[in-house]
């Protein structure tokens, strides 16, 4: 008898020495078990009396002796992430609103300041080079030769684009980095190229992208396109909380698929799905625009497809881009002298905006919504001041005048519209 009884000892001592499983322990709690542990194990780092708030809630468990607890505790304290939603119409939520549209002001006054800047080298870029030239002649025309300068001019973009990642101003980063972004696009195309001045590459690559040489088009237009990508992804890396940089990265990689000369052999084939006519007057780029227009649907159709919230950046980018290529493809001045296709086109344009306003209330995108209500905002009065020149001008000061009075009209009830549209489809 006495042998059972040290055997049944040594047998529950082996149960109580086996090795505590967390996980699966915490995996078998529910929700309110979680919170209890976790707000005792924050009670017991903050030096707090935790046992009193133990003994309140102990009843919400099974036997669970203070080493399991106290494990189980500290391992749900470790790996838990704390969500604050704040209340609807408080304070903190109208500073976060707040803080989202100055975010995307500061966006903006940075975005002018780089227009501002490029324009500037735009100008005044050859004065400073002469007047550098002049003053120190022997030393600057081996610094400020145009090859070397060229080279020059890229190693600072690295570096703005490099550097701009460590600034903690967000205007003052952003504008680093998209000098930086402008200078490696341009430089690294002039280098390509051959032509070091922008004047120069400019026609260069209008004639590469239509040549027969397709490695040219590849080196002078898809590699610079590719550069940029690259550094973008690098930038996303380093300062994922801009957001900008998720659309921009869109842009520079349609720039490098689109360019890639065996789309210029397939555009004959592509086209017609949008401009199905045969019209001899239409100018080659809008068959190539169309082209891509079709390569980018099936892009964004593919992203949207897989339903997944890690590409809703590209989505909202290649739409936004799709949007302003509708725009452009369906106006008048491209189809001058065979009415056929433009009409074709409104009908497609007019599809493709109430699919994309569609989507964009359904998924609840804010972006989405915007783009597609301005997109087709800007239809709307583009077609308004087409649709009449069939029949009259608009050039006589009295028409335009009454042209003018019917926009004002126009744009209050799309404002009536976008607001009956929104209560049915978003608030409802």
């Amino acid at each position: 008898m006495k042998k059972i009884f040290f055997l049944l000892f040594l047998f529950s001592t082996s149960l109580f020495a086996k090795e505590i499983h967390p996980t699966e322990q915490i995996a078998s709690l529910n929700d309110t078990q979680k919170k209890i542990l976790y707000e005792f194990a924050v009670l017991q780092k903050s030096g707090s009396d935790a046992n009193a708030y133990w003994l309140k809630h102990k009843n919400q468990f099974f036997v669970l002796n203070d080493s399991v607890r106290n494990q189980l505790a500290n391992e749900i304290y470790v790996n838990s992430h704390v969500v604050y939603i704040p209340v609807k119409d408080s304070a903190v939520q109208i500073w976060m609103q707040t803080q989202s549209l100055t975010n995307w002001m500061l966006y903006l006054a940075a975005f002018i300041a780089i227009c501002a800047i490029i324009g500037l080298l735009r100008n005044y870029w050859n004065l400073l080079i002469g007047v550098l030239i002049k003053q120190f002649a022997p030393l600057f025309r081996l610094l400020f030769s145009a090859i070397l300068l060229t080279y020059e001019l890229l190693l600072i973009g690295v570096a703005c684009i490099i550097g701009g990642c460590y600034l903690e101003e967000m205007t003052l980063r952003t504008v680093v980095i998209h000098t930086g972004l402008f200078l490696l696009w341009s430089q690294s195309t002039a280098i390509f190229t051959r032509k070091y001045l922008v004047q120069k590459y400019v026609f260069q690559i209008k004639d590469n992208f239509w040549g027969n040489n397709k490695w040219e088009t590849v080196k002078t237009i898809c590699l610079p396109a590719i550069i940029v990508t690259v550094a973008l992804l690098y930038v996303l890396y380093k300062v994922p909380g801009d957001t900008l940089y998720n659309y921009e990265i869109v842009v520079s990689g349609m720039a490098a698929i689109c360019a890639l000369p065996f789309w210029r052999v397939l555009e004959k084939y592509i086209s017609p799905i949008l401009i199905p006519f045969k019209d001899t007057s239409i100018e080659r780029s809008i068959y190539s625009l169309a082209a891509c227009m079709v390569l980018a649907l099936l892009i964004d159709g593919f992203f949207i497809a897989q339903q997944n919230p890690l590409f809703c950046y590209v989505i909202i980018a290649l739409t936004s881009l799709l949007i302003i290529s509708f725009l452009l493809l369906s106006l008048k001045d491209n189809f001058k002298y065979n009415y056929k296709n433009y009409y074709y086109l409104q009908f497609i344009t007019i599809l493709f905006l109430s699919a994309v306003l569609l989507y964009s209330f359904y998924i609840h995108s804010g972006e989405m919504i915007w783009a597609s209500l301005i997109g087709t905002s800007i239809y709307v009065i583009i077609k308004y001041w087409e649709i009449p020149t069939f029949f009259v001008s608009w050039k006589r000061s009295k028409t335009a005048t009454w042209g003018f009075l019917g926009m004002a009209v126009l744009l209050w009830l799309l404002a009536k519209g976008i607001l009956y549209v929104s209560g049915v489809l978003y608030v409802a």
